[in-house]
């Protein structure tokens, strides 16, 4: 179980906020609008007092901590009751609603709080909190109940939309629509407001002003889950193409935007609904009106190499190796080793160092395009090296499964409808020249890294800000893509590399990646036959 704070988040956010506008000396009369992003976690308030709502058992009673994050995995029997219905909501998230969403945290606390305590919650995503806290309003955004809570937009056309009220009978969550679903945010034109990203919202309060260090009654516009917030500040991002840019949101179609970090999400926008098995949405309304997202993932990217790098055995040596030479970091010193174990050999490439090692890494769980929570690793090609050399090899095959893992999430969304041929990259990886160079070349296209890359999410928070701050009179705000044209810089371009033999070996390396992933399902399978008389 993985818990935090909204009041710790709170205070951090304050203190960041005091400490930007001290070393940039700028005038805090000069800010125009604010917007929050923040991972998709479970926040929980008091409908009565405000107060937060612990999410510790048993007793839900000892600590302010009313924060579920959302790898926290606690609900997976609750998971499971709600694919059991196969309700029409849940095509709307890839065909089952992944345990890493809200709707099955807010069932197992109804599961496991008291049940005068679950009577008195109201339940926000966490960039939905931040905005309530700053605004004391109750809005909602499109983003986290569209993207999180099963909630579906009128055009979605599935009879009743918005929160449907059979489907939250089914799971046994009834007791929401006796309230008329004001714990989540009401129903939309009668007790509820929803938003598209950067809408205006309302004006930063006295309290939250003091908090901040800015003047009160700043425009605050409508929050972003953080992996929506990387795709607003990259795929605007200008590339030097010879070919006349489009000059609206279409030009954004055929992008995808991989925002990285402990995890990687995978989102392209589309004119129309685009139904992918296993990559949630298609999500109507959450960016800009009229328009369908859809969110592929990889639950660990970045914590996949730093776990495997720091539990073999020569981490030790290679740490204070890297720091011996110039103070590196372990992942410039080990890309740095791979090249050199290249030389040493004469080989074309460094993927020949890996030729024979079949690396499969969802050591979390796959999230797309499997949507297999169960899903664990594999190697084959161990043996009982315990050198620098095999935790380098080690590394490479983790990279390498990531992009193969990319490479079967592109192909299963192009496959279904859409037509990604670029791929708009964010987080710290983007500094990893090696992994950049797989991802590109494994699946076949360039790999674009904007300037802002190590902060593209706080740059497309920076940007709902700019379109709160837009709001005229009544209230409208300038289109989000004409912020992101004009706030975007140009970017770095990756080509796929074009050996043709290299092409050859990855393509037998994909066979093998597709082939790991199904025969684990298999043997699942098989041994669970075997033992049914056991369950």
């Amino acid at each position: 179980m993985q818990e935090q704070s909204t009041s710790d988040i709170w205070s951090s956010i304050s203190t960041c906020v005091k400490q930007a506008l001290k070393e940039s000396n700028v005038d805090p009369t000069t800010v125009g609008g604010i917007g929050f992003c923040a991972t998709c976690s479970l926040t929980v308030f008091s409908d009565d007092t405000d107060e937060p709502i612990s999410v510790s058992g048993p007793d839900f009673t000892k600590s302010d901590q009313n924060v579920i994050l959302w790898l926290d995995h606690r609900a997976v029997e609750e998971a499971k009751i709600i694919n059991a219905t196969h309700d029409d909501v849940l095509k709307y998230v890839g065909g089952q609603m992944s345990v890493e969403m809200e709707i099955p945290k807010i069932l197992w606390l109804k599961n496991h709080m008291p049940p005068d305590t679950f009577a008195r919650c109201k339940f926000f995503d966490l960039a939905d909190a931040l905005t309530h806290m700053a605004t004391k309003k109750q809005t909602r955004s499109y983003c986290s109940t569209v993207c999180k809570q099963g909630y579906l937009p009128k055009e979605a056309g599935t009879g009743q939309t918005g929160w449907r009220d059979d489907f939250f009978g089914a799971i046994g969550l009834g007791c929401l629509k006796d309230k008329k679903y004001s714990p989540l945010g009401g129903i939309e034109g009668h007790n509820g407001e929803y938003l598209s990203a950067g809408e205006l919202v309302g004006s930063l309060s006295e309290s939250a002003a003091k908090d901040m260090g800015l003047p009160a009654g700043i425009a605050v516009g409508s929050g972003v889950i953080d992996a929506y917030a990387g795709w607003i500040g990259t795929v605007g991002a200008k590339t030097g193409s010879s070919q006349p840019a489009k000059t609206d949101i279409s030009e954004s179609f055929s992008r995808l935007a991989l925002v990285g970090g402990t995890s990687t999400c995978h989102l392209v926008m589309s004119k129309d609904p685009v139904f992918v098995n296993g990559v949630w949405g298609p999500y109507l309304d959450v960016l800009v009106p009229g328009m369908w997202m859809a969110e592929g993932g990889q639950s660990a990217t970045g914590e996949l190499l730093r776990y495997i790098i720091e539990n073999h055995p020569a981490y030790k040596e290679a740490s204070s190796l890297a720091k011996a030479e110039g103070d590196k970091s372990i992942y410039e010193y080990l890309n740095d080793h791979l090249a050199e174990m290249t030389r040493k050999v004469g080989a074309p490439s460094v993927s020949y160092i890996g030729r024979h090692f079949f690396f499969y890494g969802d050591l979390f769980g796959n999230r797309s395009p499997l949507a297999d929570v169960r899903m664990t690793g594999s190697i084959i090609g161990l043996n009982t090296d315990q050198s620098v050399d095999n935790l380098a090899l080690y590394y490479y095959g983790a990279m390498e499964f990531i992009a193969l893992q990319t490479r079967h999430i592109v192909e299963a969304m192009n496959t279904s409808g859409h037509s990604i041929d670029s791929l708009y990259m964010s987080g710290s990886q983007c500094k990893n020249k090696v992994l950049m160079l797989l991802i590109a070349t494994i699946c076949g296209m360039p790999v674009v890294i904007p300037e802002y890359a190590g902060a593209a999410v706080v740059h497309g928070a920076a940007m709902l800000g700019a379109k709160a701050a837009s709001g005229n009179a009544s209230g409208n705000t300038e289109e989000l893509w004409s912020i992101m044209a004009r706030m975007s810089k140009p970017a770095t371009l990756i080509q796929p590399g074009t050996d043709s033999v290299e092409k050859a070996l990855f393509e037998v390396k994909y066979e093998v990646f597709l082939e790991q992933a199904h025969k684990q399902q298999l043997y699942r399978q098989k041994v669970d036959e075997a033992i049914s008389s056991w369950n």
